[in-house]
């Protein structure tokens, strides 16, 4: 060794003296290091190693190409494939020729790329390979996706939230989808998976890159994000060897320590690594971190020690991959030396590829020299350099062709992307607390609920959804006190902490946000949702105030809608604590939460439908705008339970000032029928007290003795009963001058006048008995046919609130919609919401004579102050979905059956189809010729409504699929349909079908 010392300590003299002469530019003077290295690495290949052993062979073809383009190599060609540039595609021209340059001069090897674009970078890739006469090697820091370095890319959760996740088959699909896109992209290497086991919750770089604090779980998904990644052709990076979980120094900016024995570093820190390099791992990086047990050298980074690259991690463990140093611009190494010598050190190490080194000429001029004095040897040059070009082979780079860039984004930007996340995040998201199954929330109709927001990040996709289970108030205000006495009346307070979902950005609770969390704890009974790393939850000493604790990891939009969906319970809780939380929390805690049957949210891909052929609908929708068929529309689907496609397209009018949100409320018209009337009926059905065979005079004293008092409770409801289609009521009310006489109304509201129907427009409270005198002397026909009349739903009104002693509208809150959280569906809207929340319905020039906003379209409906079985209902397209779901799921949602089996399927029958009539009990059906209500493609089980105001919803049980389509076609007037005319709502069901994917 001492004649080696003294080879290398002449080596440096006569480099410097070299350097300084050669190079114009002024050089400091080097830290000479007797590097108690050997002058070649022995043929590795000899050893035992528990690699894959047909991981690192190449055919007999593939071995000739290494040897002949090696063979065809000079000195430079092959010095300069040891180094990987930096490069850039957001800077300017001036970068772009630096490394046209360091291509055409120091024959350089790779690239790895940072920040930029996708299209930029495939630009300049096909750039510089096209420079290069060997192929270049292109690697990326793709932790979690390309988005990790590149705009315009998507992110997938960062490994401490697939850390919670225990199914390895969706961490796999994580790395193939990462490995598909580096493909694409023309990427051979992806610098991941980080395999540092993060034993330090202060570990300020690793962190949330890391798995977790346990090897066992750490390994499992770190081979299986590999295998996925390795399963599209790219290589994968463990990293960061020998282990850089259990440290408080970030080795960007300094060298930091670990101070554990060998044996520790043997048992945890390698356990990783060894088990990968039997699963196939392509290449290590070896981390900047000062090591005392492998390294005797103080203070010597483990990049660059022979003992640790070569020894251990080469000999001991027996990997025959690439090995690639970390950034060699990174603090960590770069204040240890100056470039070249770091270059020199980290090559003569053992590592194969220097990492974003500096200064490459100077490098190379300092290894030439080295090899002039046969410091390195052709053999160890022959080691690294043919692994590489065994690399570059398998890689497919002797037959590279250039990057086609037309459709990249897209194609980066798949659906598949989100389908994916709303796996992972369904199968992370932790919950630690459940004191009193407050998870999920259950009887909604004894529930008050409040929201508020600690952090400072956004919080729009929690509340959002949050607010389509149940009626939330956001409580918010700086002074604790006045805070308190604001939550008094609530029965459950969500408490969201919401941090930037940034890396590498702080996420721990500051004092007064600690302060707060505990004082409403202490004061209220709460459910705590954090969105940021678990490690945020260390300052908290006692959860004992906590009656809920939810940990969602992080405040991306999808981890928002899917923590929403597990706390009403449209989900359950899967995942379990990657880390220990002090004493409170182990690694692996995590409780199993009740799944209720309410709706989800999700992607269209998850339940088998095409999101492409679905996008169509937005044309259509906007197609029916621009044609001033309907001034604004809201659109939803569902399929399977989950929500997959929601969308507000227009305006409230035609005038374009406030735009349709998925919150507003429409006019439904005839879906009042079966959102409000028929389910009440189905209980009473269901209850026994009425039966198909019922007769209209047992239901209804009041049609004893007349035309319609042998009617059948099943030709009622059919449609199949002889009544008349509908009654004008509105006309026997008219003054000579055709405007409401005040026989019947008043323009302020009086004790006997109080039913409203416009803006300073009263009807009698009595009407209602006019209307079912009318009724009563109504024709009726003898011959039996399909005639659809209003009237049937307002007997069926009539008789519910006989036998029930409550109002229609009573009836329907208290039975159905509070328990639904159909917060949004009532009667007479404007008692309850903002005028601006509801599009008005129709300029009425013919009665009320005034713009109809927030009162009932419908004039029957109107003279009934509102409030009839037929008509006067007001929702969204969310809350109609729900009674949809309702009826597919045949009386139970939420796990409540509200009513049987048995009784959905009497209604659901078509008993008159054999004569001509598609109706069911009381819901609409499929068409039996070529016309009907539906595109034609609905199965026969199918079922739904339409209303008059441009509405439609429909459920099937075969596809199980649920549409619901909305509008204010009626505004400004509706004597026109274009919107039936043009079969609007009935072609985007034919969309909604051929997006199944078959």
């Amino acid at each position: 060794m001492k004649k080696i010392g003294i080879k290398i300590v002449f080596f440096y003299v006569l480099f410097f003296f070299v350097a300084t002469s050669c190079v114009g530019t002024k050089i400091n003077k080097p830290k000479i290091i007797l590097t108690d290295i050997p002058s070649e690495i022995e043929n590795l290949d000899n050893e035992k190693s528990s690699n894959v052993p047909t991981l690192f062979e190449l055919s007999t073809q593939g071995n000739k190409w290494v040897d002949s383009v090696y063979n065809a190599m000079n000195l430079d060609e092959r010095l300069g494939q040891l180094f990987m540039v930096a490069a850039y595609s957001n800077k300017d021209t001036v970068h772009f020729n630096a490394i046209d340059k360091l291509i055409k001069e120091n024959k350089i090897g790779g690239l790895i790329f940072f920040q930029g674009g996708p299209v930029r970078q495939a630009n300049l890739t096909n750039r510089f390979q096209s420079k290069s006469k060997i192929p270049l090697f292109i690697g990326n820091d793709a932790e979690w996706g390309l988005n990790m370095r590149l705009d315009s890319t998507y992110r997938y959760p960062w490994n401490m939230t697939l850390g919670a996740i225990q199914d390895m088959k969706l961490i796999e699909k994580v790395g193939a989808q990462m490995g598909e896109q580096s493909k694409r992209l023309g990427i051979q290497f992806n610098f991941a998976p980080v395999l540092d086991i993060n034993t330090n919750p202060r570990n300020p770089i690793i962190g949330f890159r890391s798995f977790g604090e346990d090897k066992y779980k750490v390994t499992e998904r770190a081979i299986a994000l590999m295998k996925g990644v390795q399963s599209q052709g790219i290589f994968s990076t463990g990293k960061h060897f020998p282990g850089h979980g259990d440290t408080e120094t970030d080795s960007h900016k300094g060298l930091p320590t670990i101070n554990f024995s060998k044996e520790r570093l043997d048992k945890v820190e390698f356990y990783p690594y060894k088990k990968m390099f039997h699963e196939g791992l392509s290449s290590v990086m070896v981390g900047h971190l000062n090591v005392p047990s492998l390294e005797l050298r103080p203070n010597f980074p483990s990049s660059i020690s022979y003992n640790v690259v070569t020894n251990i991690l080469q000999k001991e463990l027996g990997f025959k991959g690439l090995i690639f140093t970390d950034a060699l611009n990174m603090k960590g190494i770069s204040s240890f030396n100056i470039p070249s010598e770091i270059n020199f050190e980290a090559f003569m190490a053992g590592n194969d590829i220097l990492l974003f080194p500096e200064n490459v000429p100077l490098a190379i001029e300092k290894f030439k020299l080295a090899y002039s004095t046969n410091l390195i040897t052709e053999e160890r040059l022959v080691f690294s350099v043919k692994k590489i070009l065994k690399f570059k082979y398998k890689a497919g780079l002797n037959s590279f062709k250039p990057i086609v860039t037309s459709n990249l984004y897209n194609e980066l930007n798949s659906p598949e992307n989100e389908t994916l996340s709303y796996e992972l995040y369904e199968n992370a998201i932790t919950v630690l607390k459940n004191t009193t199954l407050v998870l999920p929330i259950k009887n909604l109709e004894s529930q008050k609920i409040a929201y508020v927001k600690i952090g400072d990040d956004t919080n729009d996709s929690f509340v959002s959804t949050l607010k389509k289970y149940a009626d939330i108030t956001v409580i918010s205000d700086t002074n604790l006190d006045s805070l308190q006495m604001k939550l008094k009346p609530f029965t459950t307070v969500i408490v969201g902490y919401h941090k930037s979902d940034v890396a590498f950005k702080n996420s721990d609770l500051k004092s007064d946000e600690l302060f707060k969390i505990n004082y409403l704890a202490k004061n209220n009974n709460v459910i705590l949702d954090i969105f940021a790393k678990p490690y945020s939850l260390l300052p908290i000493t006692n959860f004992d105030d906590i009656e809920g604790l939810v940990v969602s990891y992080q405040n991306s939009d999808i981890a928002q809608i899917v923590s929403a969906e597990l706390i009403f319970g449209a989900i359950e809780a899967k995942g379990k604590l990657p880390v220990s939380i002090n004493t409170n929390f182990k690694v692996n805690d995590g409780l199993t939460t009740e799944k209720l049957n309410r709706l989800g949210f999700t992607t269209p891909e998850n339940v088998g439908m095409n999101s492409a052929i679905l996008s169509q609908i937005d044309a259509l929708a906007q197609k029916a705008i621009s044609a001033k068929m309907a001034p604004g529309i809201q659109v939803l689907v569902a399929r399977n339970g989950k929500v997959i496609y929601q969308k507000s397209f227009g305006y409230h009018t035609y005038d374009s000032t406030l735009k349709v949100k998925d919150s507003d409320i429409y006019d439904v018209a005839s879906l009042t029928k079966i959102l409000a009337t028929l389910p009440n009926v189905m209980l009473q059905y269901d209850q026994q007290k009425i039966n198909l065979e019922t007769t209209l005079g047992d239901m209804s004293p009041i049609f004893k003795n007349t035309n319609k008092q042998d009617i059948h409770f099943k030709e009622l409801l059919s449609h199949y009963a002889g009544l008349v289609a509908g009654i004008p009521f509105y006309k026997a009310t008219m003054d000579k001058s055709k405007f409401p006489s005040e026989k019947y109304f008043r323009r302020v509201s009086e004790e006997q006048f109080s039913k409203q129907l416009g803006d300073s427009l009263f009807v009698r409270n009595d009407f209602h008995d006019t209307i079912m005198k009318m009724i009563i002397k109504s024709k009726l026909s003898l011959k039996k046919e399909y005639k659809y009349s209003d009237l049937t739903f307002m007997i069926l009104k009539d008789y519910l609130e006989n036998t029930t002693g409550k109002k229609l509208d009573d009836l329907i809150q208290e039975n159905f919609y509070h328990s639904l959280g159909m917060n949004n569906s009532t009667f007479n809207p404007l008692r309850k919401f903002d005028k601006n929340r509801i599009p008005p319905t129709e300029i009425d020039t013919y009665f009320r004579h005034q713009i109809l906003q927030g009162y009932v379209n419908d004039l029957s409906a109107a003279l009934e102050g509102g409030v009839s079985g037929h008509a006067g209902i007001f929702s969204n397209a969310m809350d109609v979905a729900k009674m949809m779901e309702l009826y597919l799921q045949k009386g139970n949602y939420g796990n409540h059956q509200y009513f049987s089996e048995k009784t959905f399927n009497d209604f659901n029958t078509c008993y008159f189809c054999a004569a001509g009539n598609r109706r069911g009990v009381g819901f609409d059906k499929p068409q039996l010729g070529a016309e009907g209500p539906t595109c034609g493609c609905a199965s026969m089980t199918s079922f739904g409504h339409t209303g008059f105001t441009g509405t439609m919803a429909w459920a099937d049980p075969e596809t199980q699929i649920v549409y619901v389509f909305l509008s204010n076609r009626t505004f400004p007037l509706a004597t026109e349909n274009k919107l039936s005319k043009e079969n609007i709502r009935e072609d985007i069901q034919e969309v909604i079908y051929n997006a199944i994917i078959k």
